[in-house]
């Protein structure tokens, strides 16, 4: 489990970025696959996530799992949802109640307001950082009497600049929403590599965002223990296992 510096430093609230590590889960799932829409054994996700609740101090009930479609949908809650909520961003301010983000390359994103002690969990993919599912999250901070200047933001272990290629309409559909954003690509050997992370930092500063973290872990590379859908797709697996990342007020 890897922590953020920024975050460690309150005790009223509990986090932590878990890799593929010290789970129950075999074969191309090894081992503490969290994705419940994969086709691992449901008992092995279920053993996992009770693990991973239990490392934070918090019950399995009480976890929140998005149904996560690459969008900029948020929601703000009061209670545990009867039935599960389909988008990539959700806020609370109750106690006990933990939201975590499933990711397998793109970028978990935690927003913290120690003032008004609100919590943030955010599923970011290009495309939901492409249609400002940042902004949208940090408006309904501010919807909620949070100072933008005070929060604080964490970007965690996703798919790194080196590991990131993408071909040249993602570029184009990219200077053409604005033209800095050729800030965020690389050009090496006629290749366009692109950095997730750098460009939601950079739209975290836009929205008047001043205390900031990147958990600098290329999901991508086998070393770093992290599960990867682009590196199960190169190495031509028909699945792949889910990170999980969780926060929660204590």
């Amino acid at each position: 489990m890897i922590q953020s510096k920024l975050l460690k430093k309150y005790n009223n609230i509990s986090h932590g970025f878990f890799n593929n590590l010290d789970g129950y889960s075999k074969g191309v799932y090894k081992s503490l696959n969290c994705g419940i829409g994969s086709k691992d054994k449901k008992k092995n996700i279920e053993a996992n996530l009770k693990k991973v609740c239990k490392k934070l101090g918090c019950s399995k009930n009480n976890l929140i799992l998005l149904n996560q479609i690459h969008s900029n949908i948020v929601y703000v809650i009061n209670k545990i949802p009867k039935k599960k909520l389909t988008g990539d961003s959700i806020i609370t301010n109750k106690k006990k109640i933990a939201l975590g983000v499933l990711t397998a390359d793109c970028a978990p994103v935690f927003i913290y307001d120690p003032d008004n002690n609100l919590v943030s969990a955010i599923h970011v993919g290009w495309r939901g950082a492409y249609n400002k599912i940042i902004t949208k999250t940090i408006n309904n901070f501010k919807n909620k009497g949070s100072k933008i200047n005070n929060l604080i933001a964490v970007i965690g272990p996703c798919i790194a600049k080196q590991s990131y290629e993408v071909q040249s309409d993602f570029l184009k559909r990219f200077l053409n929403q604005n033209k800095f954003n050729k800030n965020f690509f690389n050009f090496k050997n006629k290749k366009i590599f692109f950095s997730l992370n750098e460009y939601i930092k950079n739209q975290l500063k836009n929205s008047g965002v001043g205390n900031m973290e990147i958990i600098n872990k290329d999901t991508f590379l086998n070393k770093n223990n992290f599960f990867s859908s682009r590196r199960s797709l190169k190495n031509n697996f028909d699945d792949y296992g889910r990170n999980i990342s969780i926060i929660m007020i204590k």
